[in-house]
């Protein structure tokens, strides 16, 4: 829905999802936050009202591998967004930094060079209660973002 307010052009935000074609990269490293992630971010699409059968799951093995996998899907033409989920927990070394904002970098990259919205749900946590506590929001967030997302590209 557009607005006017003095002059000014509001789009306002859109949250349905009936006929948006969803893709997840869900991320099997911390398998038990990934799947807590997806059950709360596919419970909230079909609350928006996206078909199951418009989304497509797959599974990589770990954060690093997400952004290709999601470039290769906006590539496309096949969805109207995007999602990320995945954990990544602190451990004893500094491969939790390089892990955290390699992937994090690489899907910012991936929605500025093909258009298509990605909505971030790799959670970076210091430990695994951190991200399980996190999971169910974080999901449903990330279902959030995608439709609004899609639907306010559509009308730019």
């Amino acid at each position: 829905m557009v607005k006017k307010y003095d002059n000014i052009t509001e789009i306002e935000k859109d949250l349905r999802g009936a006929g948006l074609r969803i893709g997840i990269v869900m991320s099997r490293f911390n398998i038990d936050i990934g799947e807590g992630l997806l059950g709360s971010c596919v419970a909230e699409l079909d609350k928006l009202g996206v078909k199951q059968e418009d989304v497509t799951l797959i599974t990589v093995p770990g954060a690093l591998e997400v952004p290709l996998v999601l470039e290769k899907m906006a590539l496309s033409d096949n969805y109207d967004a995007l999602i990320a989920i995945g954990a990544v927990v602190r451990g004893d070394t500094y491969h939790f930094e390089i892990v955290a904002n390699e992937s994090c970098s690489g899907i910012t990259q991936v929605q500025l060079d093909t258009g298509v919205p990605v909505a971030n749900g790799i959670l970076t946590t210091d430990t695994d209660e951190q991200a399980l506590a996190r999971m169910g929001v974080k999901g449903a967030d990330c279902a959030l973002v995608a439709v609004e997302m899609a639907n306010l590209l559509q009308k730019i």
